[in-house]
């Protein structure tokens, strides 16, 4: 900018100050200046009064009617001082020409000011000439107020005139002034010569000093106030004594110190406040449980008992560890033992809560030791979710099991909070090894075993066997495929083995206390092609048995297999499934149907996204908010304006910055996919932008967000025919998926989006998840290599990476047991090993509460191992339509039938058929969080709780319909301790 525009800005409160080098107001003798010529028409110094009647020293001349005159008036020798320009304020009086009845033509009413400089008082008599050159022009000098000579007839003064002229820039040491008069009658009443300066003054915290301006504006730099640090400031003094507001630079308060009395000091902040880092903003109130002790804190100390963590800001509340864990239970299953607990009443005020366990045993020697040989999973020490298991526990032994919470501050306040105590005992021994395993007959593809009891014979102890576990693999493999097979007795048939290969057999028994140790490894071949080795005489009979029961079944299924196929063939006619390709969207496909084109085909896939996806102007897309974080940025919640059309909500996501040119591509491609798709259960896409940073897809928006979630949060809200209803709607986009030819592959309720009308839309169709290595989310990751989610996934996807539309039927079957279990993870806590081994075993999910036969029958019907006896999408449209067509249909439930046994149902939370304690029941039906309100309402046994009614339960707490029906209903089912004993159940 340029400085002189800052002359019209700003102007600090201070005034200019004047400087005075010659005042003849203030002389009392003769000025003894010089006149030029000298006669008796030049200037007459006399003593007179000013307006104020204060003697002054004048010049007066009058010599109007006196043609071509130029009489000179010379000052004597001002020194300038440390001025760069001077100003000359004349005071003076002057008689109107045509008052004056002698005054001729050459009568003036103006004089000339001249200076001349001059480093020394060199002037005589007739050096510097009397003549304009060597003498400078100032200005000619006229009269605001003319006088008359009437005005002293009648006794009155004539009105002065006050001029004030500046000269300069001067470079001499000082100078001469001259007035020149051409025919004016005049009078000097004084004269004044001054300069003037900059005062000092403080502005925007730095302190700027006197300055005598050496032009029109001179730059200053100032200096930071006490108390302030930054850059020196920059302020502008001008000619005329004024300061221009700060130009450069910038001085802010230290840490501890805030701005008062409008930017000039940097006062300490008061008792109770702090100010962390320097800056312009103020002192800040002390956070909650803090106090600063001394004026000028930067930092609040925590008050006794609280305390902050290394990386919790100053601004923060101190905060402290949490209270004990709560009501830790147990679940011990064999030698395994799963451990939850309830969240700490008081959390600190911390969002940062984790546990500990702490186990030790009871040693033969008498004492406690810390555990061993145990394993953890997770580990014990900062476990997040309130629950842990254990294996390995060994019978007989105690085991102490203690859970502390902790927070961010637990270390700095040296006293964890310890949660109550538990013990663990095995009652029962388990099993001893199984020994002498003996093949009793071997085919090509098949290997018939037998063995016998652990031994010694059963202690009281040991408990019954109920069961045997056989593992088997090829010896001779790299990494082999290991297979397991359950059998209730000392016999076993191994099927679907290969030709002339040598396998590892191990078998254990499992008791009431859990498995025992795998026998040591037996290995057995199978006969090359063709040949058959007939089972021993002696065990003969059984085998026979044994293989004959296996044909007839097998014999059956077969039949049951063409029946269906040949059905299905009618049925379907030239609707053929796709045959299988490596890459996701390329089918072979037959005539008339729409063909699914994959953006990878695409030799620039940019392409595609133009082919597929309408490019939005960012200026019609605004972001409100970051509702949750994709796997390649943030997304977003905004609003959509497309000028013409109505303003819509729309999810928008984000491409984070610092991304690779794979990176781009595979995050468009879901918008490549997505834009070829136009269903109403299907998500919308919007467009993308990519001419902006960030890339964004956008989509419609879905207020109730993933279905998992969703249902979650409404566990029990909704009817059976509301819930059909939303499984109706994903059939229908996975049948459109069908037609296309599209297989999503990743079909889960996580994947499903809920709008504001329960609509539900199938989502998330970025197929790069299965395709880049590293990833760490378990949900996608498989002990058998490649990235699967792999409890939705169907065993021949999981094996050879099969994917087709009807492996997408095997993730919609896990879908429903998702929604009608109100998103109840599957498999619950199982590992994804064990998920695999047991579908192998042709476990499938038991139906979830209260759910309806037909459905769940459905779902077993997706759960076929042979992938071509599956329902179609289109077929399980139709049968949903029928169940909503039939509304009586829904209120036939699945019950489990008295001493039905499941397979691996211990793996879920166990369902008791005793309790000894309310409490112990509550958590069992997982409505533990309404424990309190049990107690404090009195329903402390069951006797008193078999008598509830839904207005109890409402007086407690219990506000869900679903959770209302959940425990009303199971209420009918326990057996009570009390009741078996004749007792009265205590709460805890």
């Amino acid at each position: 900018m340029d400085p002189r525009l800052l002359l019209l800005l700003w102007t600090p409160a201070a005034l200019a100050l004047e400087v005075t080098l010659m005042n003849t107001k203030l002389e009392t003798s003769d000025l003894g200046w010089t006149t030029y010529p000298r006669s008796s028409s030049q200037w007459d110094e006399s003593s007179g009064l000013d307006e104020e009647n204060t003697p002054v020293r004048t010049y007066e001349i009058c010599n109007p009617n006196l043609p071509q005159q130029n009489n000179w008036l010379r000052t004597n020798y001002i020194p300038r001082g440390l001025a760069h320009h001077i100003y000359v304020e004349i005071t003076f009086t002057m008689m109107e020409c045509a008052s004056i009845p002698s005054a001729g033509r050459s009568c003036k009413e103006t004089f000339n000011l001249y200076y001349y400089p001059a480093n020394s008082n060199v002037a005589t008599d007739h050096f510097p000439n009397w003549m304009e050159n060597p003498w400078i022009k100032v200005d000619t000098v006229a009269a605001d107020t003319l006088g008359r000579p009437s005005d002293r007839v009648r006794g009155g003064s004539l009105r002065s005139n006050v001029k004030t002229l500046r000269l300069g820039p001067l470079r001499e040491s000082g100078l001469y002034l001259a007035f020149l008069d051409q025919g004016a009658c005049m009078a000097l009443l004084a004269v004044r010569v001054f300069y003037r300066r900059c005062p000092a003054v403080v502005a925007s915290l730095a302190s700027f000093p006197e300055t005598v301006p050496a032009g029109l504006v001179v730059s200053v730099e100032g200096n930071c106030v006490s108390g302030a640090e930054g850059k020196r400031p920059t302020m502008y003094c001008r000619e005329d004594g004024e300061w221009a507001r700060p130009a450069a630079g910038d001085c802010v308060c230290l840490a501890g110190r805030e701005e008062t009395d409008g930017r000039t000091k940097c006062t300490a902040c008061p008792l109770g406040y702090f100010k962390q880092e320097s800056g312009e903003s103020p002192c800040q109130t002390c956070p909650q449980h803090s106090l600063s002790t001394s004026a000028g804190a930067t930092v609040c100390t925590c008050r006794a008992g609280y305390y902050r963590a290394p990386q919790d800001p100053a601004t923060d509340p101190c905060t402290k560890p949490p209270s004990p864990p709560r009501s830790i239970v147990s679940n011990l299953n064999g030698s395994t033992v799963d451990l939850e607990w309830s969240e700490p009443q008081d959390s600190g005020g911390r969002q940062d809560v984790y546990y500990e366990v702490r186990c030790r045993e009871y040693s033969a020697g008498g004492g406690w030791v810390p555990c061993s040989r145990l394993f953890f999973t997770p580990s014990p020490q900062k476990v997040e979710e309130r629950k842990l298991r254990v294996s390995g526990l060994r019978p007989q032994v105690i085991y102490n099991f203690r859970v502390l919470a902790l927070n961010g501050v637990s270390e700095r306040s040296g006293a964890p909070a310890l949660g109550e105590e538990l013990n663990v005992t095995i009652d029962r021994d388990l099993p001893h090894a199984v020994m002498g395993i003996q093949q009793t007959a071997a085919s090509a593809s098949s290997l018939s075993l037998r063995w016998n009891p652990p031994g010694p014979p059963q202690s009281p102890n040991r408990g019954n066997i109920l069961d045997y576990e056989v593992k088997y693999y090829e010896k001779d493999r790299e990494r082999p495929f290991i297979r397991f097979l359950k059998t209730p007795g000392t016999q076993a048939l191994l099927e679907g083995l290969s030709a002339g290969t040598v396998y590892v057999v191990q078998v254990r028994a499992r008791t009431e206390a859990g498995y025992g140790a795998f026998s040591g490894d037996n290995t057995f071949q199978t006969m090359a092609q063709g040949a058959f080795l007939l089972p021993d005489p002696e065990k003969a009979q059984p085998q026979v048995e044994l293989i004959a029961g296996t044909v007839g079944v097998g014999t059956v299924l077969i039949l049951i297999v063409i029946i269906i196929a040949v059905v299905c063939v009618r049925k379907h006619g030239s609707n053929k499934e796709p045959e299988y390709s490596d890459k996701p969207g390329q089918y072979l496909i037959g005539h008339n149907t729409k063909l699914y084109i994959d953006p990878f085909t695409y030799e620039d896939p940019n392409e595609a996204v133009r082919e597929f996806a309408k490019e939005i102007d960012v200026s019609y897309v605004k972001i409100e908010e970051v509702i949750g974080a994709g796997e390649f940025g943030e997304v977003c919640r905004g609003r959509l304006k497309v000028p013409g059309k109505k303003e819509n909500y729309v999810a928008i996501k984000t491409l984070k910055g610092g991304y690779t040119e794979r990176q781009r591509r595979e995050f468009l491609s879901e918008a490549s996919i997505m834009g070829q798709f136009h269903h109403p259960n299907i998500i919308h896409l919007e467009g993308v932008i990519t001419n902006n940073c960030p890339v964004m897809i956008i989509t419609e928006y879905m207020e109730n967000g993933a279905l998992d979630s969703f249902l979650r949060q409404n566990d029990g809200q909704f009817t059976p025919i509301q819930l059909v209803g939303m499984l109706r709607g994903i059939a229908s986009g996975m049948r459109y998926l069908a037609e296309m030819n599209y297989v999503h592959r990743d079909l889960a309720a996580r994947n499903i989006l809920v709008n504001s009308n329960l609509v539900c839309k199938v989502s998330d169709f970025g197929l790069s998840r299965f395709l880049q290595e590293g990833s760490t989310d378990p949900t996608y990751t498989s002990c058998l290599g490649g990235k699967i989610p792999i409890r939705w996934t169907a065993p021949e996807a999981i094996a050879f990476r099969k994917f087709t539309s009807s492996s997408d039927v095997w993730g919609y079957g896990i879908v429903m047991w998702e929604v009608m279990s109100f998103g109840e993870r599957p498999y619950w806590d199982m590992s994804n090993q064990d998920v695999i081994n047991a579908i192998e075993q042709d476990y499938r999910l038991p139906a979830p509460p209260e759910c309806p036969s037909a459905l769940h029958q459905l779902m077993l019907d997706c759960w076929q191992r042979d992938r071509a006896v599956r329902p179609r999408f289109n077929e399980i449209v139709s049968a949903l339509d029928k169940l909503i067509r039939n509304p009586a249909s829904l209120k036939i439930t699945v019950r489990e039938q008295p001493g039905s046994s499941q397979p691996l149902l211990d793996q879920r939370t166990p369902h008791y058929s005793s309790f000894s304690s309310v409490g112990e029941w509550l958590h069992a039906i997982k409505m533990g969080r309404y424990e309190d309100g049990f107690r404090n309402a009195g329903f402390t046994t069951f006797s008193r709780v078999r008598q509830m009614t839904t207005e109890d339960l409402l007086r407690i707490g219990v506000t869900l319909a679903g959770h209302q029906k959940k425990i009303l209903s199971s209420l009918q089912q326990i057996v009570p301790a009390e009741k078996m004993s004749g007792g009265s159940a205590p709460f805890y």
